[in-house]
């Protein structure tokens, strides 16, 4: 039994979807986030600069008595996470192997789509773990990067046209493929899932990379003995790089609680 709490991160907002997913599948647990909202979005920059943000958010989440952390951002993962796991001596569970995962074993035809930020595209990591899992599997992956700006600017509702036609530009052609499964590879994402399901017809089956990774830290904190008391209730705080009140408006629309007076804000250069 450990009763620390865990860590979890993104660029923003996106990683509350694994937030929400730990709250369900690990309510026990007490939960540090942070959300990097003066650097949003992570998915267009370099992987040098993605980098040197994940040890800056890691070391801030480090300044708190942790048993693990949860990388609840496809970018990271796809780019830094072999590096913060070598840097770091505690557990560090990112998004890409569970989703990969989940997709393989519910694809029935091995024709994969998986949509993500440019970053997490250009680094092949989803297709590079896909193939070294099943050689056979075919993939096929979609930058979308105007879907995060979006989400982070609240429009994730059905009948939003301009978020409605933004994924529908992004899909159609994937679509058109025949995937019957979709990864969805970025932590944003799953907070459009009845838009996605909208395009993408009842035939393709949608994978959530942050509610897979909520799973896999629960396996890994059960094999590790990490598990908090289960009679506990686990209470989250939230820290962010920009306005408190900006995140607390949105994160509430998501979480489906009322987060007033509940974020605080960091400088996260001082780390």
């Amino acid at each position: 039994m450990d009763m620390r709490p865990i860590g979890v991160f993104d660029s923003g907002l996106g990683g509350l979807t694994a937030v929400h997913s730990l709250w369900q599948i690990l309510p026990e647990e007490t939960l540090i986030y942070f959300g990097d909202t003066a650097r949003v979005p992570y998915g267009g920059r370099s992987r040098e600069t993605i980098l040197q943000y994940a040890r800056q958010d890691v070391r801030f989440l480090r300044s708190f008595d942790l048993k693990a952390i949860l990388i609840a951002c496809g970018t990271v993962t796809t780019t830094s996470l072999p590096t913060l796991q070598a840097e770091n001596n505690l557990p560090i569970v990112g998004v890409v192997e569970p989703a990969c995962r989940r997709a393989l074993a519910v694809t029935k035809n091995k024709r994969i789509g998986m949509i993500a930020t440019q970053a997490s595209v250009r680094s092949g990591a989803y297709e590079a773990t896909l193939r070294q899992m099943d050689p056979e599997v075919e993939v096929l992956c979609k930058a979308c990067p105007l879907l995060v700006p979006l989400v982070e600017n609240g429009r994730i509702r059905r009948g939003d046209v301009v978020i409605e036609t933004v994924v529908r530009e992004y899909l159609e052609p994937l679509r058109a493929t025949g995937i019957d499964t979709l990864i969805l590879g970025c932590t944003h994402y799953p907070l459009l899932t009845d838009i996605i399901a909208d395009v993408m017809g009842p035939g393709v089956t949608l994978v959530s990379s942050g509610e897979e990774s909520a799973f896999e830290l629960k396996r890994m904190l059960k094999a590790s003995g990490l598990r908090a008391d289960e009679n506990h209730r686990g209470e989250t705080e939230f820290y962010v790089s920009d306005r408190a009140e900006d995140f607390e408006r949105t994160a509430s629309l998501f979480l489906q609680e009322d987060l007033r007076h509940t974020a605080r804000r960091i400088d996260i250069d001082q780390y």
